[in-house]
């Protein structure tokens, strides 16, 4: 039963992943603004979810054999926790101490992720709340 509840919101559970992890790249060039040769990072969110969804279930979780052993975590480097790749975004409007943050572009990209964000919540809600109807027979 765990298996049909997992495909039934695996989705929307790989999206909302996605979707916090890029709300986390687009945080830290909004507060990377004024830090000189800063590059602004973000991810193709489609390819991404692709990816993630295609690999979904092959990858068990990651062996430690000594305490030292580091788990899957934050984003790290150029690469998700997922092993999704954190692109560059292109210089809208250069700057002279190298930075490539552009204010609008952040704040309107930040937004709109959190909206998408917002709205996978409510599918999410609106899923397990039609599990409870079925479950108990409304």
């Amino acid at each position: 039963m765990i298996g049909k509840i997992d495909q039934y919101l695996g989705f929307h559970e790989t999206a909302l992943s996605l979707r916090a992890q890029r709300q986390e790249l687009l945080a830290s060039n909004i507060a990377n603004a004024d830090t000189p040769n800063y590059k602004a990072r973000d991810i193709d969110f489609n390819s991404a979810l692709q990816s993630a969804l295609a690999s979904k279930g092959s990858a068990g979780p990651l062996a430690t054999t000594n305490n030292g052993h580091m788990g899957r975590g934050a984003p790290t480097g150029d690469m998700l926790a997922n092993g999704t790749p954190v692109l560059y975004r292109g210089v809208v409007q250069g700057s002279v101490d190298g930075n490539t943050v552009d204010m609008d572009v952040e704040r309107n990209q930040f937004a709109d992720n959190g909206l998408r964000y917002e709205a996978g919540i409510t599918m999410i809600n609106h899923q397990i709340k039609g599990l409870l109807a079925a479950i108990q027979g409304q």
